[in-house]
């Protein structure tokens, strides 16, 4: 079944797009079975158990890790990610930045936007981005590459679109203004139930768990 989840998505996605396999509560043998059908990029949303994996599965693929991340994880985060999607504070910047720095490795982060402006979620405000953007730009060992958000908690897809091309409108005006100052390539959006809204609205990285790995406790 994973197998051929895998190899029916891959098919689907435009040219250009990547496939994140968000493997949340998911066990090594899923996972294998999803690197063996062609995934490349392994999502994690928590450290000690991302960890547990990338002590079997080792560098086959890369690590993105599309949670929220704690600051006091930072340190094995850096030695096992070679993305961070959720970059939502400058706390976390400042501790990502020393991390970084005691190992000279430059570390690629996506600004997650809280892009429906909800209470209860974590990111940075769409409004904040830019100034936001400009904080981060100031740690050397931090290389800002692009913006991922969630968007609410919606049951249809179709919904969604609003908050994906308002990210997406945000991704571009930041694009435009900084030119090549930074590598501003990445725009995550879109998870099983919404990857194809998600798509068609600009996302070029999108992060499935359901789709491939089948139904668990908690959806993704």
């Amino acid at each position: 079944m994973i197998e051929n989840n895998v190899k029916k998505i891959i098919e689907e996605l435009p040219q250009g797009v990547n496939l994140i396999a968000a493997s949340k509560e998911r066990d090594i043998h899923q996972i294998e079975k999803a690197i063996l059908a062609g995934v490349r990029i392994v999502g994690e949303n928590y450290v000690r158990e991302a960890r547990e994996k990338f002590e079997i599965i080792g560098r086959k693929v890369k690590w993105h890790f599309i949670g929220h991340l704690q600051k006091n994880k930072a340190k094995i985060a850096v030695e096992m990610f070679d993305m961070i999607e959720s970059l939502d504070s400058l706390s976390l910047a400042d501790a990502l930045n020393r991390e970084c720095g005691k190992v000279n490795k430059i570390m690629p982060v996506l600004i997650e936007v809280n892009s429906a402006s909800e209470v209860q979620k974590y990111g940075v405000l769409p409004e904040d981005a830019r100034k936001f953007l400009n904080e981060i730009l100031n740690f050397k060992n931090l290389k800002p590459a692009g913006l991922m958000t969630m968007g609410p908690w919606i049951e249809r897809a179709e919904d969604l679109r609003p908050y994906f091309k308002k990210t997406k409108d945000l991704f571009d005006s930041i694009k435009g203004s900084y030119g090549d100052k930074v590598g501003w390539d990445y725009l995550s959006m879109g998870m099983s139930g919404s990857y194809k809204v998600a798509i068609e609205e600009g996302s070029n990285m999108v992060r499935i768990g359901t789709a491939i790995f089948g139904e668990r406790k908690y959806k993704d």
